[in-house]
């Protein structure tokens, strides 16, 4: 979760700092890593790649979004951020379909790989390569499976992201309530 400071010159707080953000780091992967996901194991028309394409886009962009927002509507923010979750959610349903359908197991907690992918997502700044290996492994089972655990992360993430922001918005209310405290201590000042 990026650290908020006060804005010492103004009521509106700092803002976008998403790249900082584990679950916008993690978010790029999963898009790169669908974009090639759905080129290799799709037919070139199937609408399933726009869908599940536009599904990773939506996870990062909303991300991206809700951080820039932050500075002037906590609401959206909370809302965008849940949005990004609610598009990743249905991607990690396509993954899950793609292994259904192709009659390829979905791994449990408990799974060799899946014990091996917590590893790399304890990596620091973890990026694309880190997890090249497996997402573009020769067996479609371990990429979807990865992708579908990279998805899990980043929606635990987002999950914590919209309860801290629950709480900072409980403890410190929304911009009105700091344009209203800002204008009653520049008058308080005696300046008018």
């Amino acid at each position: 979760m990026k650290e908020e400071k006060q804005n010492i010159e103004g009521f509106i707080p700092l803002h976008g700092g998403y790249k900082n953000l584990i679950s916008y780091q993690k978010s790029e992967i999963i898009y790169d890593g669908t974009i090639y996901f759905t080129k290799r194991f799709f037919n070139k028309y199937d609408r399933t790649i726009d869908q599940m394409v536009q599904a990773a886009r939506s996870g990062k962009q909303n991300i991206v979004e809700a951080s820039m927002a932050s500075a002037t509507s906590k609401e959206t923010e909370i809302k965008l951020t849940n949005v990004a979750r609610s598009s990743l959610e249905e991607l990690q349903i396509d993954y899950q379909d793609f292994l259904r359908n192709n009659k390829l197991p979905l791994w449990d907690k408990n799974h060799k790989l899946v014990v091996r992918l917590r590893e790399l997502n304890r990596i620091p700044n973890a990026n694309y390569e880190t997890f090249k290996k497996a997402i573009e492994n020769e067996s479609p089972e371990i990429c979807a499976n990865v992708m579908i655990g990279l998805i899990k992360v980043v929606n635990y993430l987002l999950i914590h992201q919209i309860k801290t922001l629950e709480t900072a918005f409980i403890k410190e209310g929304g911009l009105r309530e700091k344009m209203t405290k800002a204008r009653i201590n520049y008058r308080n000042k005696g300046q008018k």
